[in-house]
């Protein structure tokens, strides 16, 4: 047997040694200076956005100018641009002297205090036009309370200075910079950075980014592996920790491993019990309410959904792996006839994280019958049965969707059986999608608004992809909560929430249920066509490398172009 290489543990050393010296003179910074150095940091995201584009389509096996590079524009430099900006516009309001939220956007639905967190700037209105998102605070939360501890490290309740280990991700290129963010402005920490080993060739370009935090001691960014990160959660001068991954790994931190792990975890005495949040997946759904489709819906809802399972390979946390749809519906048969003719048209990619091809194996060996589109590794499931089917009980992190046909008559029962059955037999809380036509809505709104409410997850999109909670900034991004260290389900505490609100119990996001101008025959009017980040989209890489330079450098002479590239997609 091959001995495992010595752990080099000295570079480590030294950057936790650095970041520990300097932790006190970055809570020190003054807000003017912390929003210089965000204004600071957006030249250098636009310079570096084609090398980290044309670094991470290297990585996942096609060329930059592939209209697949639309994800990589989409999941790193926009992203990043786009979450700083809201930072930027949160600061900018404290430091004019106003309260980070505005007064007008708090308000009272279904019994809760709800603050509507987008759009927030007339940019936002312009270019996502119909896009909205609300934050749903726990029960229980007052207006009062919700405004007066948002933004707290800038209103009399600043962090103790102290070291941060966030171990990064290695499917989506911005998670690990969008985790950096909120412990250094909404929580005043310091940040070591250990890169995923699978895409650590993000490296250099993270670094460039946070140039000006690395010289002046504030960030710091490590690569390794699984030794590392452990050795690293267990440093002395680390003080807090933030991981995006699996279950397996944040169980392995707190618990330990081997014969007395389990034992800890029912005693509840951790073998590290260092102050921990974590993002960790799970099996995400997405509900199909029966109404009145036509046969343009049904193939833009088919685009959707594939775009919600095939993007990034399906190497996503809220991938869409199971379709909730109704068994007697007339439109289901129908819309997975379209959802078939969008994975057959799409062009060949590979999945290309580690153990996607075990992990679809795993589905072929349990579904003989499953359909296999093109490059054999985009599987449909189309009717699952089985309460204990693995495609329900654990996440495959890849290109495979299940489909599982529910009871109910009309809109308002399959509801209640959809929502009932995500909340209680799919594992995680991370992220759910319900589609819904506008007039079904509105002849069932009670039966809708029951969903929305019930629904157990942190972000909820109607008619749109969970996923793009994570993308604005503005909106929190974690589990539903009521998880424990014991039972750590999709994880603990929020990440983004430039706002900086607490007491957060879920976003919910809104967006048209069919693109302009067809949206104003389905009651969802507005001006934006079909998304650039659909797989579908023609011009999407075009429209996302525009609208990446727009973040950067918000100049009206940009917009001409990018509606022109948006309204040929």
């Amino acid at each position: 047997m091959t001995a495992a290489p010595a752990l080099h543990t000295a570079p480590l050393d030294l950057a936790v040694s650095d970041l520990h010296e300097s932790a006190a003179s970055w809570t020190a910074v003054p807000l003017p200076e912390r929003i210089a150095l965000l204004e600071r940091m957006l030249p250098r995201i636009a310079d570096g956005a084609p090398g980290m584009v044309a670094d991470a389509a290297r990585a996942k096996g096609y060329d930059a100018d592939s209209g697949w590079a639309a994800e990589d524009w989409v999941a790193a430099p926009w992203a990043l641009a786009q979450t700083v900006g809201a930072y930027l516009h949160v600061l900018r309001r404290l430091a004019a002297g106003h309260d980070p939220v505005p007064a007008r956007s708090v308000r009272t639905r279904e019994g809760r205090t709800v603050v509507g967190v987008f759009p927030a700037t007339a940019t936002d209105r312009l270019l996502l036009n119909g896009f909205t998102a609300e934050v749903w605070t726990l029960p229980g939360t007052t207006r009062e309370q919700l405004m007066a501890r948002a933004a707290g490290e800038y209103r009399g309740r600043p962090g103790e200075p102290a070291v941060a280990l966030v171990l990064g991700a290695g499917n989506v290129a911005a998670i690990t910079p969008l985790d950096i963010l909120p412990k250094l402005y909404a929580e005043g920490q310091v940040v070591l950075a250990k890169m995923n080993p699978v895409n650590a060739y993000l490296r250099p370009h993270f670094e460039k980014v946070f140039t000006e935090f690395v010289e002046r001691g504030w960030v710091r960014f490590v690569d390794g592996g699984a030794a590392e990160g452990a050795y690293l959660t267990t440093h002395e001068k680390v003080d807090t920790i933030h991981v995006t991954g699996s279950e397996r790994t944040h169980d392995a931190i707190v618990w330990g491993t081997g014969a007395q792990a389990e034992e800890r975890r029912r005693a509840d005495t951790p073998a590290n019990d260092k102050p921990f949040t974590s993002e960790l997946g799970g099996v995400s759904p997405c509900i199909v309410t029966p109404g009145p489709w036509s046969a343009a819906d049904l193939r833009f809802q088919a685009e959707h959904i594939v775009t919600s399972k095939l993007n990034n390979s399906g190497h996503n946390c809220v991938a869409s792996q199971i379709l909730l749809v109704p068994r007697h519906w007339d439109g289901t048969e129908r819309l997975l006839a379209e959802i078939r003719h969008v994975l057959r048209e799409l062009p060949q990619r590979n999945d290309y994280y580690p153990g996607a091809a075990d992990r679809l194996d795993s589905v072929t060996g349990a579904h003989p019958e499953a359909e296999a589109y093109d490059d054999t590794c985009r599987l449909l499931v189309p009717d699952i049965t089985d309460a204990d089917d693995p495609m329900l009980t654990d996440e495959v992190f890849a290109s495979a969707l299940g489909v599982v046909h529910l009871p109910g008559d009309d809109a308002p029962q399959f509801l209640r059986a959809a929502t009932e059955f995500a909340n209680n037999k799919l594992p995680g809380t991370l992220g759910a999608t319900l589609l819904v036509h506008p007039r079904t809505e509105r002849a069932h709104r009670a039966a809708v608004d029951e969903a929305v409410a019930a629904l157990r997850y942190g972000t909820l999109g109607v008619n749109c992809w969970s996923a793009f909670g994570f993308l604005l900034g503005y909106t929190p991004w974690g589990a539903h909560p009521g998880h424990t260290r014991q039972d750590i389900g999709s994880g603990i505490g929020f990440v983004h929430n430039a706002f900086m609100l607490e007491d957060v119990e879920k976003t919910v996001l809104r967006a048209p249920f069919a693109p302009a101008p067809r949206g104003l025959l389905t009651g969802s009017p507005s001006l934006s066509p079909r998304p650039p980040y659909f797989v579908t989209n023609r011009t999407g890489r075009t429209t996302m490398e525009r609208l990446t330079a727009y973040a950067t450098d918000p100049r009206a002479s940009r917009l001409p172009g990018i509606f022109a590239s948006a309204l040929r997609g």
